[in-house]
């Protein structure tokens, strides 16, 4: 059983979830259908699309949703609650449909994440926690993809548990960062837990206990002569450090036949370090020892030493990927898209003078557009629930805004991009393993072109709305202008 499974969090909730399900009930509006959408405005750190993450907790979350005699005791202590609300409380039972990307999909700003159709009552009500779960991770997912994109293929570990934000940052952090790329984590629970590779050797107090730096470096080989990793910049790099690790080597890791796994740099100018102690090592006859590199990475730190020649080989990274330091807020929103009178589905729009808050009202769905021929993704359109696209016909798309942009699309495939998860409150998604889910998102960022992975001013990918459901907020924008 997961850590959480158990769990239960429905009174994680915005207290006016609870007093505007209180205020549906006493208009006898607790048979209202509601739709509500889950969507995020920018991409963090300016980048050119973002990780989906989070399904798996948001899903253990809803199967977990009751309210205890401690809950409804807690709101018979608030005077504002009627008797009706706690009779509701008293017999919930949910029975909401979702759907949503699933988890290690490339999403892009203004497509739903997440689609909830189900009473205004429940619809509402679960919207922190969905929130709270989809932002945080698909936050650290997109952070580690662009860590582990800036290695060009070198390993990067996730170290950063003593920096994150709490415990469940820590654990589903983790969880996201896999997902992201990385191989394994230093967080021995989020391996119990979630099967992330849990990944680690010492500290340089691990050291520092030792009378000399020597000595420790072969207590430790003595220990885990198959995991042999030495930390080197306890005291002086180059000078004692490395010579003294591959002294360890040659006394301890030689006579047994085994091959040391790599010396970790956690200080110092971890660049000019590398070049000096690879050409020590290679002198030893340990060409294929490792180089390890930690120390506040991020993105922007490993693209750099590596342009400066570097001899990395792996990284470990900590407070900037599992608190995505650089841009620590994904910015999910949850807007009420549509409503259901007398089984037809009535579109709702909320008007800001900021643009990019106006919502695109009614019930949708997403199709990413592939070229036929590299199988590369083009563009996504965002239609009605009920459209389909017919991938023998030449397709027109057009820019929501600037409609005279137009493209026309030929010999191209497509697919749906969101999975129908809760079916009227059960479960009817299976669950993928999270190496199945780290490979599809492999996949999935593959399928972009390298124009929309730059870091700085990436291609705008573009996302567009189907003709009828433009038409449809067209239309709306107009009669409330």
């Amino acid at each position: 059983m997961n850590w959480r499974d158990d769990r239960n969090l429905t009174m994680l909730a915005d207290f006016y979830e609870f007093t505007m399900a209180n205020g549906y009930l006493e208009n006898d509006m607790q048979d209202l259908i509601a739709y509500f959408e889950l969507y995020f405005r920018t991409v963090p750190d300016n980048g050119g699309f973002a990780i989906a993450a989070g399904l798996e907790q948001a899903i253990e979350y809803i199967q977990n949703l009751k309210f205890t005699k401690e809950d409804i005791d807690y709101f018979n202590t608030k005077s504002i609650f009627s008797s009706k609300f706690i009779k509701f409380l008293e017999d919930f039972e949910f029975c909401c449909d979702i759907w949503a990307m699933p988890e290690g999909r490339v999403v892009f700003p203004g497509e739903p994440m997440v689609i909830v159709r189900g009473p205004v009552v429940q619809a509402q009500m679960i919207e922190t926690m969905l929130l709270l779960l989809i932002n945080h991770q698909s936050l650290i997912a997109t952070k580690a993809n662009r860590i582990v994109r800036a290695s060009q293929g070198r390993t990067v570990m996730e170290f950063g548990s003593r920096r994150a934000q709490g415990a469940d940052a820590a654990n589903y952090g983790a969880r996201a960062a896999y997902i992201g790329g990385v191989v394994g984590t230093a967080n021995t629970m989020a391996d119990r837990d979630f099967g992330v590779p849990a990944l680690g050797t010492m500290a340089h107090s691990w050291v520092q206990l030792f009378p000399t730096e020597i000595e420790a470096f072969k207590a430790y080989a003595r220990v885990f002569p198959n995991d042999c990793v030495l930390l080197v910049d306890t005291y002086n790099t180059l000078k004692s450090g490395v010579p003294n690790a591959i002294k360890t080597f040659d006394e301890i890791l030689k006579p047994l036949g085994k091959r040391p796994k790599g010396i970790r740099l956690d200080s110092g100018d971890i660049a000019y370090l590398s070049k000096n102690a690879r050409k020590l090592l290679d002198e030893a006859g340990y060409e294929d020892c490792p180089i390890v590199a930690s120390s506040s990475l991020d993105e922007y730190k490993i693209r750099d030493m590596l342009l400066q020649g570097s001899e990395l080989d792996a990284f470990g990274v900590g407070e900037r990927l599992i608190t995505s330091k650089s841009s620590p807020v994904f910015g999910g929103v949850y807007k009420l898209v549509a409503i259901e009178q007398d089984g037809k589905i009535i579109p709702k729009i909320k008007i800001s003078e900021n643009i990019e808050k106006i919502t695109t009202p009614g019930f949708k769905n997403v199709y990413r557009i592939y070229d036929r021929n590299t199988g590369k993704a083009e563009a996504d359109l965002i239609t009605l629930h009920d459209e389909e696209i017919d991938d023998s016909k030449e397709l027109e798309i057009f820019h929501p805004i600037h409609t005279w942009k137009r493209k026309k699309i030929n010999d191209f495939y497509s697919e749906k991009l969101m999975v129908k998860v809760f079916d009227k409150g059960n479960l009817i998604y299976d669950l993928p393993e999270l190496d199945d889910i780290k490979s599809f998102c492999k996949r999935e960022v593959d399928s972009m072109w390298d124009e929309v992975k730059r870091f700085e001013f990436p291609h705008k990918y573009i996302v567009d709305l189907s003709l009828d459901l433009w038409t449809i907020k067209d239309k709306m924008l107009e009669e409330n202008s």
